[in-house]
């Protein structure tokens, strides 16, 4: 199949595709005679793996291990959980990061008062770190 339909079946855009084989995350399917990219049912399921792994965050490096322990028969359970893992830990870290700066800008918020007048505590602290 083209790559239209492969991105249609897949759920990944085709400029995606073309993207996620550059990087070599995926072989590069055959080719018709005229040179058209053609999918067969492994690369779509391929495809829909990387979506899936896509979707819950994980990086391109860390989807590249993802594939090669999926297509790995032989593989540890507890290589895909360390993975797993290292990925919860790190979007721990980004909720906490996140949460921080949260806590900053309703502070900074609740402080201006959002009126006419021309001071404002958010822009003073923003041009405070610029000077730091």
């Amino acid at each position: 199949m083209n790559i239209g339909k492969a991105a249609s079946q897949s759920g990944v855009p085709a400029k995606t595709i073309r993207y996620y084989e550059s990087i070599g995350l995926v072989a590069e399917p055959n080719r018709t005679p005229s040179g058209y990219r053609d999918y067969d049912e492994a690369d779509i399921e391929t495809l829909k793996f990387v979506h899936r792994a896509r979707s819950l965050g994980f990086p391109i490096r860390d989807v590249a291990s993802l594939l090669d322990l999926w297509r790995d028969r032989d593989r540890s359970s507890a290589q895909v959980k360390a993975l797993t893992q290292r990925h919860i830990d790190e979007i721990g870290q980004r909720i906490d990061e996140l949460q921080s700066i949260r806590k900053t800008l309703m502070d900074l918020s609740r402080r201006c008062h959002g009126d006419n007048r021309p001071d404002c505590p958010i822009l003073e602290d923003l041009a405070a770190e610029t000077r730091r």
